[in-house]
């Protein structure tokens, strides 16, 4: 590249084509054909999502909402922990333990589908919810937008699962919840939401 030549960074990176190839009502796929810096093209494939939520809820105790799996002696957990749940996933074919996540629905804010995920997995309504972060994921091949949302001041709801959803409420105490969520499989969601709420000052 010459001294004359845009850097990369400068240069626009034009769309010389954008093809949607297959949509599932999940999400839809396909490609751009883009010019790149030094005049040649290339097929960047992409897959489209709906943003998504990802809920830190912090009870100080569990047994009095309700919470966790009882222990061998029929009684739930006390300590201050970290609600998350424990479901299937087909995709990698494991059993995950994640913070309570879901798609952020039409007209809705981050924190307004927080309050709703929380109620329909877990069974828990906050008197708050505020945003800690939104940022894109995977870059090189989504657009996708994931928002990290606290959750505080619970009070016992309704849960309403979908046909398809089969999880478990569980609960991990505060200072063991990073290291649970690094264990494998391990998911980038539940760390990321871990991380940033423990960053922000709200785990």
């Amino acid at each position: 590249m010459s001294g004359t030549d845009p850097s990369p960074a400068e240069h626009d990176w034009a769309v010389l084509e954008s093809v949607t190839e297959y949509e599932t009502g999940w999400y839809s796929g396909g490609y751009d054909l883009v010019e790149l810096p030094d005049g040649g093209t290339k097929r960047y494939y992409w897959a489209e999502l709906p943003a998504a939520v990802v809920v830190v809820a912090v009870v100080e105790d569990p047994a009095a909402l309700g919470v966790g799996e009882p222990g061998p002696d029929g009684a739930r957990p006390t300590e201050r922990s970290v609600v998350m749940v424990e479901q299937f996933r087909p995709a990698i074919r494991e059993l995950c333990y994640e913070l309570p996540a879901g798609i952020v629905e039409s007209k809705e804010s981050y924190a307004e589908a927080g309050a709703r995920e929380l109620e329909e997995e877990v069974g828990l309504v906050p008197e708050a919810v505020e945003l800690v972060e939104d940022f894109w994921c995977s870059t090189g091949v989504l657009r996708h937008r994931r928002g990290i949302v606290r959750a505080s001041g619970f009070s016992r709801g309704e849960r309403k699962l979908d046909g398809s959803e089969f999880i478990d409420v569980v609960t991990v105490p505060v200072d063991e919840a990073l290291e649970t969520a690094r264990e494998e499989p391990a998911n980038d969601a539940t760390i990321e939401g871990l991380l940033l709420a423990a960053e922000a000052g709200t785990l």
